[in-house]
């Protein structure tokens, strides 16, 4: 018997038809989840009193989320998070992170059209999350997606018109879910460390940044030198490239001087940062910029918030954002 709680925090995937358009209907997800109760899965169900809008997400409702997960840890084997798709991929990294010591499945999951669409991919979306919240030896946090299982701090949001909204450009799927589920438990993580579950810090200063061609890295470098942020993430070209404007190697030097982490990631899809694959990857690193590897952005901004929200800083904060802590990077 696998006793799974599900969190239904809003989205899409539990809105009704309303005369002003598709709105979330309180009640109405919680009723139609009861077609998945069969013998061997018992599963309470949670419903956020006020569903929240993941395109406007904040902090604080990470915390809330963090909350109702960490206050209802021991009393379940498996987690299901129902959630927005727009902010999917930046809940599922924050969770990766937050939980730390975590030692067992958290499973994120919503929906491109509405339960009650008759083509709704939210049904086999929901039947994949609650089967892999019952997999005892799944000790992490996951995205199941259009019959994909994703590490929660790989995955991105990459389609907003198809039913395979969401995959991770640099690493294979956890599992597959076909006639039979195909899990690839090689790819799993192990437990790491007693549990010790973080809250974040409400009001970090963090931005990401994209390189343009033109005035772009020089607006860029005025954000980090005078924005006042805790920490970056600047997208630059290709293999982490950039040019050498001074005016942007000031802001990130500035940046540096502060301690406030500037984590350089690549603007392509898939790749990582490569320092020295190019003659205009050195300028950035010799200002200070850290090298991101294949992070995602999501993933990036995450671990961000959790590491500086743990009060770690200095050395140590650079040494841990340029190093894989939940399986969200390769080196």
């Amino acid at each position: 018997m696998s006793r799974i709680l599900v969190l239904y925090t809003g989205g899409t995937i539990g809105m009704d038809h309303t005369p002003e358009g598709l709105a979330p209907v309180p009640g109405l997800l919680p009723r139609l989840l009861q077609r998945f109760a069969r013998p061997g899965l018992e599963f309470d169900i949670v419903e956020f009193e006020q569903l929240i809008d993941s395109s406007a997400l904040t902090p604080r409702q990470w915390n809330q989320i963090l909350d109702a997960l960490v206050s209802r840890y021991h009393d379940y084997d498996g987690f299901v998070v129902i959630h927005g798709t727009d902010t999917m991929a930046y809940t599922a990294g924050v969770l990766a992170f937050a939980l730390r010591g975590l030692a067992k499945p958290v499973v994120l999951t919503g929906a491109q059209l509405p339960l009650v669409h008759p083509r709704s991919d939210g049904w086999s979306n929901l039947a994949d999350a609650l089967e892999a919240a019952c997999q005892p030896d799944l000790n992490e946090v996951a995205i199941a997606f259009d019959r994909l299982l994703l590490r929660g701090s790989r995955a991105r949001k990459l389609d907003v018109e198809r039913f395979a909204g969401f995959n991770s450009p640099n690493a294979e799927p956890l599992a597959e879910f076909a006639i039979h589920a195909h899990w690839r438990k090689e790819r799993w993580l192990k437990p790491d460390g007693e549990w010790n579950p973080l809250r974040i810090e409400e009001n970090l200063k963090l931005a990401a940044l994209m390189l343009t061609p033109g005035h772009g890295s020089a607006l860029a470098g005025q954000v980090l030198r005078d924005g006042g942020l805790d920490g970056a993430v600047l997208l630059a070209y290709g293999s982490g490239n950039a040019p050498a404007d001074p005016v942007l190697l000031d802001g990130i030097a500035a940046m540096t001087a502060r301690g406030c982490p500037v984590l350089t990631l690549t603007q392509a899809p898939s790749g990582a940062v490569e320092v020295g694959a190019y003659a205009a990857s050195q300028p950035l690193a010799r200002a200070g910029a850290l090298p991101g590897a294949d992070l995602t952005p999501e993933a990036a901004l995450a671990k961000l918030q959790a590491l500086l929200s743990a009060g770690v800083s200095g050395d140590e904060l650079r040494k841990r954002l340029v190093r894989p802590l939940r399986g969200e990077m390769t080196v």
